[in-house]
C-alpha cells in the first residue's frame, strides 16, 4: 500500500473523484441511471402490464441496467465524499489518522480500478467461454515454431487464470511447431479477457533454424470467438455445409486422442473451415465443430455491422482481424510492445511464460475509455 502524507492524500482523493466523474461521463452512466429511474416509475404504474411484451422488454433492460450500475453506485458516494472526509478527519485527529485514511483511499482506488476493467467486460458475450485459434503465417518452420511458442504462452496464461482448456484441434508442423491449433477456453469472462488478443502477432529473433544465425521475422494470427449460448440464433443451412470425416493426427498425449472420428466442416458461402478431433465420438466432434462455426459466422456478421457503422459515421475503424497488434522482439534488443495501447516491457521471459495480464488489462482499460453507444427501447 502506498503511504501518502496529508497533502498527498487530499490531492489523490480529488484526482480519484475526477477520474470517477470522467469515467461516469465516458460510459454514459448518467444516461443509464436516468433511464433506470424512468423504467422504475413505469414498472410501478398499474397500467404497466397491459402490454406484456413491452413490459417484458422494459423489465429485461431494467434488470440489466441495475446489474450494470450496482457496483458503480455502491462506491459513487464514498468516492465523491472522500476529499471532504479526509480533510475533516485530519482536522479532528491530525496525523494519527493517516494510516486509516491511506487504507481507505487505497481500498477505493482498488475498487475503482476493478470497475474500470469491468466497464470493458460489459459486452453481451464477454462473460462467455471462448474459442481461440492460432495459425502460423507464411514462412514454414519459422512461423510454425512461433505459433507453438504462442500456444505455450497462452496455455500458461490460462493455467494462471484458472481457465479450463480443451485442445479441440491440433495439427503438427513439419519439422517443428504447429500448422494450426484451436482451443476451447472455459471460465468466467474468458472471451472478455481474450478478445483483445485478436490479430497478428509478430516475432523478431535470431532463427534457431538458420545455420548462418540471421535475424528472421515471423508472423502468427490469433482469432478469438465467444462460445454462443442457445439464446443467440445463427441460421446455418445444411445445404451450405460440406462435412468430411478423417483420422485425427497430432502430437498425441495432451494434444489429441487418435481416432477415426475427426470432423471437418466447410461453410461453402464464406469458405470458413472448422474442424474438431479431440473426442472419440464423431457426434461430439461434429457438435463442437458446429459451435465453432456458429461463433465464427456470428463474429463475421458483427464485423460487417461494425464496418457499415464506421462508413456511415465517417470513421475508419481498425478491425482486429488480420491487423498487427503486438511485436515480440528478441534481437537486437528485448522488447514486447502492443501497438494499440503502447504498453511495452523488456522483460520478455515472464511474458512468454504466460504473464500477459498487463497487456490484456491495458487493452481493456483502453476500450473502456471509449464512449458507449446508447440503446433506446
Amino acid at each position: 500500500m502506498e503511504y501518502r502524507s496529508s497533502k498527498e492524500l487530499v490531492k489523490s482523493a480529488r484526482e480519484l473523484v475526477e477520474r470517477f466523474q470522467e469515467r461516469w461521463k465516458v460510459l454514459n452512466l448518467q444516461v443509464d441511471f436516468d433511464k433506470l429511474e424512468s423504467y422504475k416509475q413505469k414498472s410501478s404504474s398499474p397500467e404497466f402490464w397491459q402490454d406484456p411484451t413491452k413490459a417484458q422488454e422494459i423489465t429485461k433492460v431494467q434488470n440489466s441496467l441495475e446489474k450494470k450500475l450496482a457496483l458503480w453506485l455502491s462506491i459513487r458516494r464514498e468516492i465523491l465524499d472522500l476529499p471532504d472526509l479526509i480533510e475533516l478527519t485530519l482536522e479532528e485527529k491530525g496525523e494519527q489518522s493517516l494510516v486509516e485514511l491511506n487504507q481507505e483511499l487505497s481500498h477505493l482506488e482498488a475498487k475503482f480500478h476493478e470497475l474500470e476493467i469491468l466497464g470493458a467486460l460489459s459486452g453481451e458475450e464477454d462473460f462467455n467461454n471462448a474459442f481461440v485459434n492460432i495459425h502460423p503465417g507464411a514462412g514454414g518452420t519459422e512461423s510454425q515454431d512461433w505459433a507453438e511458442m504462442l500456444l505455450r504462452m497462452y496455455l500458461r496464461y490460462f493455467e494462471k487464470k484458472g481457465f479450463q482448456v480443451d485442445i479441440v484441434d491440433y495439427q503438427e508442423g513439419e519439422g517443428a511447431g504447429i500448422k494450426n491449433v484451436t482451443l476451447h477456453v472455459q471460465g468466467e469472462y474468458a472471451f472478455g479477457y481474450l478478445k483483445g488478443e485478436n490479430g497478428v502477432h509478430r516475432l523478431v529473433r535470431i532463427s534457431p533454424f538458420d545455420s548462418n544465425k540471421r535475424r528472421h521475422t515471423s508472423f502468427a494470427s490469433v482469432h478469438v470467438e465467444p462460445e454462443l449460448d442457445d439464446s443467440i440464433e445463427v441460421e446455418i443451412d445444411e445445404k451450405d455445409l460440406k462435412i468430411d470425416t478423417y483420422r485425427s493426427s497430432g502430437a498425441g498425449g495432451q494434444h489429441v486422442n487418435k481416432t477415426d472420428s475427426a470432423v471437418r466442416i466447410t461453410h461453402l458461402p464464406t469458405g470458413i473451415v472448422v474442424q474438431c478431433q479431440n473426442e472419440r465420438s464423431q457426434i461430439k466432434n461434429r457438435a463442437t465443430a458446429m459451435k465453432i462455426l456458429k461463433a465464427k459466422l456470428y463474429e463475421l456478421e458483427k464485423q460487417k455491422n461494425e464496418e457499415e457503422l464506421a462508413k456511415k459515421s465517417g470513421e475508419k475503424k481498425d478491425i482486429a482481424w488480420g491487423s498487427q497488434i503486438r511485436s515480440y522482439i528478441f534481437h537486437p534488443y528485448n522488447l514486447i510492445k502492443d501497438h494499440r495501447t503502447e504498453y511495452e516491457t523488456s522483460n520478455i521471459g515472464p511474458v512468454m511464460d504466460g504473464d500477459i495480464e498487463e497487456f490484456i488489462l491495458a487493452y481493456l482499460k483502453m476500450i473502456s475509455s471509449r464512449p458507449k453507444q446508447e440503446v433506446i427501447i
